[in-house]
């Protein structure tokens, strides 16, 4: 009897071994390859160094050549947003509010 029971706890504690080896080993050589950047990523280095002669715009994100973005630039410093219409400004605020209420008052289905 006792020597069943011994074999059954030396299986027992050489499968948890080999399991817990075989579970660290495929762990660690994952992590090597997820550590390193894809082959067709610029390094930052060079992305530094490149000069750029496009960009988007801010409004729509077309792309705009460096003369077009620095005139859409100031036009935007020049004249200041339109602003919104008060009744839509007052159902934000509102929202807003009610968001805020919700927050403290979740049983307040208003």
């Amino acid at each position: 009897m006792r020597r069943v029971k011994t074999r059954k706890s030396i299986k027992l504690l050489s499968l948890i071994v080999i399991s817990a080896t075989s579970i660290a080993l495929s762990s660690y050589w994952r992590s090597a390859v997820i550590a390193l950047p894809p082959p067709e990523d610029t390094p930052e280095e060079i992305l530094r160094t490149k000069i750029i002669i496009e960009a988007r715009s801010p409004i729509d994100g077309k792309f705009l050549t460096a003369a077009e973005y620095i005139q859409l630039q100031a036009q935007l410093q020049e004249g200041p947003p339109p602003k919104l219409d008060p009744k839509i400004r007052e159902q934000i605020f509102l929202l807003r509010i009610r968001k805020t209420l919700l927050q403290f008052f979740p049983f307040l289905n208003f």
